[in-house]
């Protein structure tokens, strides 16, 4: 079972609220960009929290430099973990930039594991596993997997643990303004879009 809170000690330095970006939001979009991410950027927009959305969804296999400079830009990540968030090489590489960030920028990470078990994500098992097989011999293979036990070993959240959506939402965005530090939580501001046109 996921743990459900976690207290985090935010550090005080002066980089804390100097981030363009509260919160970063890693996800597949093929399994939830139309409902439960959509709901997520709803919660935040509604508590003011500046949040980076990616809408320039999964173009080919490497992420832009613009993505990464938003994901080392925001405070906080939350990467949400679907059945086929494994198959995309996209998120993978993603979510190596986000747990780079948590090591060197001391970046907040919150899984959130959707309609997917957080054991198959920690040991790339189920569809994690038959991810992998794809990717076979891919130069990636080893640090996509340890990104995905770091995150999965971190305190989150289980959408299996709710009866509904908006309740797994409720505490996700009460633990994401817990861990902004006090001054920036009052000088969040609004809500951010990337939208990056089609090339």
């Amino acid at each position: 079972m996921v743990e459900q809170r976690i207290m985090s000690v935010v550090p005080s330095s002066s980089n804390s609220c100097t981030k363009k970006y509260d919160v970063f939001i890693s996800y597949r979009g093929k399994d939830t960009h139309k409902n439960f991410n959509t709901h997520l950027y709803e919660a935040l927009m509604q508590k003011k929290v500046e949040t980076y959305v990616d809408e320039d969804i999964e173009k080919g296999d490497e992420i832009s430099a613009a993505l990464m400079k938003a994901i080392e830009d925001s405070r906080v990540s939350i990467v949400v973990f679907s059945k086929n968030f494994a198959s995309s090489k996209w998120c993978l590489n993603e979510l190596i930039k986000i747990m780079d960030c948590k090591k060197e920028l001391g970046q907040i990470v919150i899984p959130v594991f959707y309609n997917t078990d957080p054991s198959h994500v920690r040991n790339q098992n189920g569809r994690f596993m038959e991810s992998f097989v794809k990717h076979e011999g891919e130069p990636n293979c080893i640090k996509w997997k340890t990104a995905l036990t770091q995150a999965a070993n971190l305190a989150g959240w289980s959408s299996q643990s709710y009866r509904t959506d908006s309740e797994l939402l409720k505490d996700i965005i009460e633990d994401v303004l817990e861990k902004l530090p006090p001054r920036c939580r009052n000088q969040c501001k609004g809500w951010v879009k990337n939208l990056t046109p089609e090339a």
